[in-house]
């Protein structure tokens, strides 16, 4: 296929990815530093209110129904059967550590059922109150689906508990018919991965039932649908299901490409595939170089490809003050010409964001952390919610406001409203608030032991009491950080008000006259590199005569 037929991205796959464009980075528990099952998830939607949600454990009656409405929309969507027992979730973590994320590939649009009943949202929700491993959550999943229909678009999962991470990818298979086609691989554990709206399992062993489940129909629907004419043992779920575009490569795969190219070696060698001149497509996983850390995934998610060639904060794109955002939609025209902007792991559309730990040497109620943030993973700090945690902290609540209602006890808010801040003057405020964000989370990460510690020796002389403070140290924490977070605001608004600078001591207080005045301000102005564009844009206008 030419170069040229790949950079024409139809207007579907663009208004598609400015919806509902997310990203998973995953961490075996052999390749994490402290044996940590880790995996991340952003929240990318325009429009969507970033809170954290909750469903309490429960017992239920014999016959009782449970309402399913679309994640996406809050369309009413029909009924399903209840268990006898629901376990307690908090965010996208169960009482029981087992975690899922998910990113949408859309794939083939003929294959969406409206008719079915299960969307991907109440899937994963839903399962997560019926599962106590990964495995069953799958088993869960799918079952769901062939029971009532599945009414989504294509969808790859991140499905994990304290010992192993699964992707699963899924797909509908047309309108009125039940069901849907998938196939799970189990990530290995001394390996990463990844997934960002581009379906990733290709060709996959079909008789390891250990590490690989798919179901019955996956290769003989694709014949049926002339998908696929090849040997069983040749069949890729990507191709056959989601076809690729240059969309899926630079969109997409950029994002696992720059995550592998973080912590793996001869990435390099992938770059002719993101660039549309390779069909040499990156491995479902990879070993990384070193031991990872939830420090290290939490930097990760802040990832714009600084550093390689699809960095995006040095062209004329990122303004006078290296901004690595750009607005939507994801591709522009010129003069009939269609072009693209990059589209980083870390992005101004996310609603709320998270990494997950699950740790196996642990009792579930400390070894399970929620790592959560609202707003954008480069600007948000990252919290420790942990999984046992039942009171849904007020800051991060949809009771406090929501996508259209502002609110200064609303955390997505209040970090909407400094990051908008700093977007116009990236570079002249992004320090600041990388000082006060580091300072709040490297001070979790410190005490995160001697928490646990803590939570432990309640845990052995009354279980109930752990539970409670763990739960009480969440929402502490969630609320510590949006008051510092307005602080931080209000700093920002006095400092660099006006387009000047105004000058700190180190302890972070203005710096005064003898008289109790402001100090003479810095007056940066534009970057020396800008005001040469400048130049050349306007020629000899502003010229000193």
């Amino acid at each position: 296929m030419s170069r040229k037929i790949f950079f024409c991205i139809t207007l579907a796959v663009i208004s598609w990815l400015s919806g509902h464009a997310c990203t998973n980075l995953i961490v075996g528990k052999g390749a994490s530093a402290d044996g940590s099952v880790i995996v991340s998830y952003s929240a990318d939607s325009y429009g969507m209110f970033g809170h954290l949600c909750h469903y309490p454990a429960a017992l239920h009656q014999p016959g009782e129904e449970r309402p399913i409405h679309d994640w996406d929309t809050g369309k009413y969507l029909g009924k399903i059967a209840e268990v006898r027992t629901t376990y307690n979730v908090i965010g996208n973590m169960n009482e029981h550590q087992v975690t899922i994320g998910e990113t949408t590939f859309g794939g083939r649009e003929e294959l969406v059922d409206t008719t079915g009943i299960m969307d991907y949202g109440s899937l994963i929700y839903v399962a997560l109150q019926r599962s106590r491993t990964a495995k069953e959550a799958i088993e869960v999943m799918t079952n769901l689906v062939k029971e009532y229909g599945y009414c989504s678009g294509g969808e790859s999962f991140t499905i994990a508990d304290p010992t192993e991470v699964w992707i699963m990818e899924m797909i509908g298979k047309g309108p009125g018919v039940r069901g849907a086609v998938w196939v799970a691989v189990r990530v290995p554990d001394d390996c990463i991965a990844a997934h960002a709206n581009q379906a990733r399992i290709r060709q996959f062993d079909l008789n390891d039932k250990e590490n690989c489940l798919y179901s019955p129909d996956v290769i003989s629907f694709a014949r049926e649908q002339k998908y696929f004419f090849g040997k069983n043992t040749e069949f890729s779920f990507a191709d056959a299901y989601c076809p690729l575009d240059f969309g899926g490569r630079r969109y997409c795969d950029a994002r696992v490409w720059s995550y592998y190219n973080m912590f793996a070696s001869g990435m390099d060698a992938y770059l002719p595939y993101i660039n549309g001149e390779s069909d040499e497509a990156m491995p479902l996983f990879v070993k990384p170089n070193r031991k990872l850390s939830v420090r290290d995934i939490q930097l990760a998610m802040r990832d714009h490809y600084e550093g390689t060639p699809l960095d995006i904060t040095a062209d004329l794109g990122a303004g006078p003050y290296s901004m690595p955002y750009r607005p939507s939609p994801l591709s522009f025209k010129v003069d009939g010409k269609e072009y693209f902007n990059e589209r980083p792991i870390s992005t101004q559309q996310s609603a709320f964001v998270f990494v997950a730990q699950m740790r196996s040497d642990k009792y579930n109620p400390m070894g399970g952390v929620l790592w959560f943030g609202t707003d954008d993973a480069n600007m948000a700090v990252f919290t420790p919610v942990y999984c046992c945690t039942s009171t849904v902290p007020p800051c991060y609540s949809d009771k406090t406001a929501d996508a259209v209602t502002f609110s200064w006890n609303s955390s997505f808010w209040v970090f909407n409203w400094v990051s908008n801040m700093v977007y116009p003057r990236y570079n002249q405020l992004i320090e600041d608030l990388r000082k006060c964000q580091n300072e709040i989370e490297l001070g979790f990460l410190a005490v995160q032991d001697s928490i646990e510690r803590h939570a432990l020796a309640l845990y052995e002389e009354d279980p109930v009491k752990a539970i409670s403070f763990l739960n009480d140290y969440s929402v502490m924490s969630a609320q510590n950080t949006l008051d510092a977070w307005k602080k931080l605001g209000e700093f920002l608004i006095v400092r660099h008000n006006d387009m000047v600078v105004k000058k700190v001591h180190p302890d972070g207080s203005f710096v005064k006259t003898s008289t109790g005045l402001c100090a003479p301000v810095e007056r940066p102005g534009y970057p020396e590199s800008y005001n040469r564009r400048v130049v050349q844009e306007t020629g000899k206008r502003y010229e000193m005569k």
